[in-house]
């Protein structure tokens, strides 16, 4: 909206206060600055306004607005005076309003940092939590104008507005004066007001979706009059899958004494169906969809699934066409899924919902799909179906122009029908949430991810999202650091899905081998080796095993303390008569899943070599029926008291390869052998939505192939550990010493950047650079220009023999390859040649810009980076320096603040770093020293989000201390930071 002529021209109207918000019930609404246009939506909201509301606002009865009082709630200069609106529909249904006050609490300017503040809320939208989301919204702008605190006068029986103040999370204080409640509000953000946002954001997405995914009623809107089509098929889905809800047929084409449409009621809009719908599906021509859209929000409809086509992957004409769709839709309160979706699907018992153009409904189950590729939907639905599993819910997003994977991580963390949530992604709209949800969904449940379009550098058709320079390797990291299992390709993101949904996650990486082919068993300990995991040397059952062999097999394999996971092959045996027979899979099904159910809760999985059946009768005891709710295991497995083990088979056991990393001196002392190694359902953490989960009897997943099993038994023991990790996360310390100055440094950079900063940024010289780092206790070791050999000698007296002499020039820097650098020389003769030296080979001193800088302490020399993403936030990197390490990728990155968990494991996880910890025979290095020094930058980054760029390279790391040798510095105006202001929908 524009500002009009009596607004000041140094106040325009800011746009970037509108927001479009989803509200308590998941029902959205937009909150926007009121305008002198908005006079008589002010009057018509008023007067919904009931009379006791009235009074709470005004404490005295106020039955109508005088023409003076409009004047003064829609003319705003947008710094002293401010009001927000809630409209949806174009129409208000709350107010705020701030004015700034003097101490006296009289109308003043900045700088007066205090303002009071007023809330009205039509009674009909109360509860749904429009005053919070106006109190964020109103808190953030105040903070941009320079107000600090609120003010407020609540009477005292007006106990929900003085709720919304007490809950906000902000420091507060509270007297009785005069009759009534004075409350004044702190806006600085605090751990507790973000906490009780975003604790409102998870809440609110959460429930759109489910509004989404349970509709009690599901209209079609576009179904065609005869057989085929996109509408007629949707319908025949939902009817075929038993959808408990009233079911409705809609096009306008239809005659008009058209009653039923495959037995259900057919109409030709909305407005002639007696009750409101919840859901709408719209399979209309795309030039169509905006007349559909309108009828829906007139008519009270709660979400659209969009199949339409002809959107943002056409281009530019049809991204703006998807945006308006959205605007459109948001206008009226309702969420989108698509366009250009596949549909939606809901097995639970009580809704039954296919609104896909899926023709069967999958088996009910406890994996949680979602997909931003039809495509790649319809592959995976049938992956599923082939595997036997069973799904608790399904989302095609299409374009994602509304909901997205971040609005399913809302809605899985708390589904109690979800025990595992799949994503297939293509683009992250909101990288720095999207990171934040995954960590704690994962906490409670395993999420496994395939990104795809990860090497094209464009975002797929139809998905805009912020640009991000960071390369997929680092994305991996980060997805790691948040306990996301990423995956490469969708068959592994099913085989993972498929083991954590069924079994018990592994306390540790040893796994049993056990099976009747010597030769599979080593194939599948080859592959156990390179997954990173702790294999016992297979137990061969020869191929005279009989199923009840392998019962026996895998039970003595559960109960022995020294493996935490069990893998079992099979290949078809020899009979009597000595040919191979395949055996009835249903016979050995039976007996592998007697011994599971009858040992400590431990991971199997199974790899199969043409045996008939016997995937399909592993995979039978799926959760089609209603679950038993009892006490399990986090991974969705009942929680089993270890049982009396049958009598192991005759077995020989098969001879592997010497290998370091098998562990054959493990007793039953070295781990549990049951889930009590592990968190619990049974005693959930503060963020566990329910303490039990249903139990899955029986299923037990197959491979066709060992490395296929072993690697989903290698993703499944990584995100053990990572649970484990997180059940105690670590803490970013405070460094409470004197060696830290954050306001000094905030001042030294307001100095450095200017009052008209660059928005492009600046380089800090070495100087700037060294005193800054400083003021965070990370010393820079000085160096001295040495632009001729006499500056050399003068430059090596002051700083003192042994000195190295290095060349700055860009093209050599870091290159000592290239012969611009030498070392440990002794005296002033040794320089003097070694200067002459390096001008002969490499040119002029101009061009090569040397330095003299004192030796450090030999030592490993190692490389840290912080750089800030615009997408991803701040993110802290390390590696050895070097051109090995540089063209293998060998390097680390995890998001900041760091903690000191993040930092030790930072140091660990690059393939290089057994070079710090002593490796043939060398001196471990100080890597208690390193750790700090990746925690003084990561706090650096993060409380002064000015410093864009920082690279310290090299670091020597010494058996006691470090020294950073060089070091370089960017700093810039800050990026925005979306993910702490107030809660927002994203306009892709």
């Amino acid at each position: 909206m524009e500002p009009t002529p009596e607004q000041s021209p140094h106040h325009a109207y800011p746009d970037h206060w509108e927001a479009d918000v989803v509200l308590r019930d998941g029902g959205t609404a937009r909150i926007r600055p009121i305008t002198t246009d908005d006079a008589e939506r002010l009057v018509s909201f008023y007067e919904q306004v009931s009379d006791e509301s009235k009074y709470y606002r005004f404490f005295a009865p106020y039955p109508r607005l005088s023409d003076r009082d409009v004047h003064r709630f829609t003319h705003h200069d947008y710094v002293d005076r401010v009001g927000l609106a809630v409209t949806i529909g174009g129409e208000f249904i709350g107010t705020v309003r701030y004015d700034r006050i003097n101490e006296q609490g009289r109308p003043a300017s900045a700088p007066a940092d205090e303002a009071e503040v007023a809330f009205l809320v039509q009674d009909a939208h109360q509860g749904r939590g429009v005053a919070s989301a106006l109190l964020e919204h109103i808190a953030a702008v105040a903070r941009e104008r320079g107000i600090r605190r609120f003010a407020a006068e609540v009477l005292p029986a007006n106990t929900k507005m003085i709720k919304v103040f007490r809950d906000a999370g902000y420091t507060q204080q509270r007297s009785f004066e005069d009759g009534s409640v004075h409350l004044t509000l702190d806006l600085e953000p605090t751990e507790k007001s973000l906490a009780v946002q975003r604790g409102r954001e998870q809440r609110a997405e959460a429930r759109s979706v489910q509004r989404l995914l349970a509709p009690g009623s599901v209209a079609v809107i576009g179904t065609g009059r005869t057989p085929g089509g996109v509408g007629r098929t949707v319908l025949r889905n939902l009817l075929a899958a038993g959808f408990t809800g009233r079911t409705y047929a809609v096009n306008r084409a239809f005659d008009e004494g058209l009653t039923t449409l495959d037995g259900v009621p057919a109409h030709r809009s909305l407005g002639e169906i007696d009750e409101r719908v919840d859901l709408a599906v719209i399979a209309v021509p795309a030039h169509r969809v905006p007349e559909a859209v309108a009828d829906c929000g007139e008519h009270g409809v709660q979400g659209l699934v969009v199949l339409s086509a002809g959107y943002a992957e056409r281009g530019s004409a049809g991204r703006e066409l998807q945006r308006e769709l959205v605007r459109q839709a948001r206008s009226y309160g309702m969420r989108i899924i698509g366009p250009n979706a596949f549909g939606i699907i809901n097995t639970a018992e009580s809704v039954r919902l296919n609104a896909s153009l899926a023709p069967e409904l999958p088996a009910r189950g406890r994996i949680g799909l979602f997909t931003q590729s039809g495509a790649i939907g319809i592959a995976l639905l049938s992956g599923l179906h082939r595997r036997g599993a069973g799904l608790s819910s399904f989302i095609s997003a299409g374009n994602r122009a509304d909901v997205s994977g971040n609005d399913f991580l809302q809605y899985s963390f708390e589904d109690p029908d979800t025990d595992v949530a799949l994503l297939y992604l293509e683009s992250l709209g909101n990288p720095r949430k999207f990171t934040r949800l995954a960590r704690r969904t994962a906490a409670v449940k395993p999420v496994v991810v395939v990104k795809g379009a990860r090497h094209s550098g464009t975002n797929p058709p139809g998905h805009a999202v912020p640009v991000s320079r960071i390369p997929d390797a680092t994305v991996s990291a980060l997805m790691r650091q948040a306990g996301v299992i990423r995956v490469d390709t969708v068959t592994e993101m099913v085989d993972a899905g498929l083991l954590l949904a069924d079994q018990p996650l592994p306390a540790g990486p040893r796994v049993a081998i056990l099976g009747n082919s010597e030769s599979l068993g080593l194939l599948t300990y080859d592959a156990c080796l390179a997954e990173g995991l702790r294999p016992r040397p297979p137990i061969d059952l020869t191929t005279a095993a009989s199923p009840q062999d392998f019962r026996d097999a895998l039970a003595e394999a559960l109960a022995d303390g020294t493996c935490d996971a069990v893998i079992v092959t099979a290949i078809p045996w020899v009979g009597e008569n000595g040919n191979a027979e395949t055996g009835d899979g249903e016979v050995l099904a039976a007996a592998l899943r007697g011994a599971a159910a009858g040992g400590p809760a431990k991971p199997v999985a199974v790899v199969h070599v043409e045996i008939g059946g016997l995937a399909e009768a592993l995979a039978a005891a799926s959760s089609t029926a209603a679950p038993r709710t009892r006490p399990t295991t986090l991974a969705g497995r009942p929680a089993t008291t270890p049982g009396t083990t049958a009598p192991g088979a005759s077995a020989t056991t098969a001879t592997p390869p010497a290998s370091p990393t098998t562990d054959t001196t493990a007793t039953t002392s070295t781990a549990p052998t049951t889930d009590t190694a592990r968190p619990t359902a049974a005693t959930p953490t503060p963020d566990t939505p329910s303490a039990t989960t249903p139990a899955t009897p029986g299923r037990i997943p197959a491979y066709p192939a060992a490395e296929r099993a072993v690697r989903a038994m290698a993703e499944a023991v990584k995100y053990a550990q990572w649970r484990r990790q997180a059940a105690a996360p670590g803490k970013v310390p405070e460094f409470l010493d004197d060696t830290i100055d954050e306001p000094g440094t905030a001042a030294l950079i307001d100095t450095l950047l200017g009052p008209a900063p660059d928005p492009r940024g600046r380089p800090l010289a070495h100087d700037e650079v060294r005193e800054l780092l400083g003021r965070y206790g990370i010393p820079v070791r000085p160096t001295l220009p040495a632009p001729d050999a006499e500056a050399a000698v003068a430059a090596a007296a002051r700083l003192g023999y042994p000195v190295a002499l290095k060349t700055t020039a860009p093209h050599l820097r870091h290159r000592a390859d290239l012969g611009g650098v030498r070392l440990d020389l002794p005296d002033e003769e040794a320089l003097r040649r070694a200067y002459g030296e390096l001008t002969d080979l490499l040119g002029k001193p101009a061009e090569l810009l040397p330095v003299v800088q004192a030796m450090a302490p030999r030592g490993v020399d190692t490389v840290v980076r912080a750089s800030i993403d615009a997408a991803a936030g701040a993110i802290l990197s390390f590696g050895l320096a070097g051109a090995p390490s540089e063209l293998l990728g060998d390097t680390a990155h995890r998001l900041v603040p760091a903690t000191d968990r993040d930092a030790a494991e930072l140091i660990r996880s690059i393939k290089a770093a057994p070079v710090l910890f002593g490796w043939r025979g060398s001196a471990p290095v100080d890597t208690a020293a390193l750790e700090e020094l990746l925690l003084r930058l990561s706090r650096l980054v993060d409380d002064h989000p000015e410093v864009v760029s920082v690279a310290l390279e090299p670091v020597v790391v010494a058996p006691q201390g470090i020294t950073v040798l060089g070091a370089s510095v960017r700093l810039a105006p800050p990026p925005p930071r979306g993910d702490l202001g107030p809660r927002r929908l994203p306009n892709y």
